[in-house]
């Protein structure tokens, strides 16, 4: 039987609601954890907004982000086609930054802190990927956002 959190990660509205939030600039509401990734479609060239939670942030001006459907989700292409984007995260509106897919040994670390950090979060965020995707969380793909200052 396929759980809540996998249910709901693959519900558009669900996944989706929060976009209006950060659009009116109440992203701060959500403190550091969630940000609105602005990219730009890598065939229709038109602007393209997901919400997604932070990794690790190891200063104000980057964070890292997991691909929790891998290589495949749409903001990770359009990010490998052109990783200029914009992040909006806690007060900060749509600021402009650079995408970098990180190592799989970069990865790796960042999901070690995670996991000693944050340890129950860990565990069902684990399973919830797993069960929704297939994949180990410890495959997903990771990705460096760095924000101009």
């Amino acid at each position: 039987m396929t759980s809540v959190g996998a249910r709901l990660l693959r519900t558009r509205w669900f996944v989706r609601a929060p976009i209006s939030m950060f659009r009116a600039r109440l992203g701060f509401l959500f403190g550091g954890r969630l940000l609105l990734l602005e990219h730009i479609g890598r065939s229709s060239g038109l602007p393209r907004y997901v919400v997604l939670e932070t990794v690790a942030r190891p200063s104000r001006d980057r964070v890292v982000i997991a691909s929790g459907f891998g290589t495949q989700a749409q903001w990770f292409r359009n990010l490998a086609a052109d990783p200029r984007c914009h992040v909006s995260i806690g007060v900060r509106f749509r600021v402009p930054a650079l995408a970098r897919v990180l190592s799989p040994d970069e990865s790796a670390a960042v999901l070690e802190g995670y996991r000693r950090d944050h340890p129950r979060a860990y565990r069902s965020l684990g399973r919830i990927v797993e069960e929704a995707t297939g994949t180990g969380i410890d495959e997903v793909p990771m990705v460096e956002l760095t924000m101009d200052r």
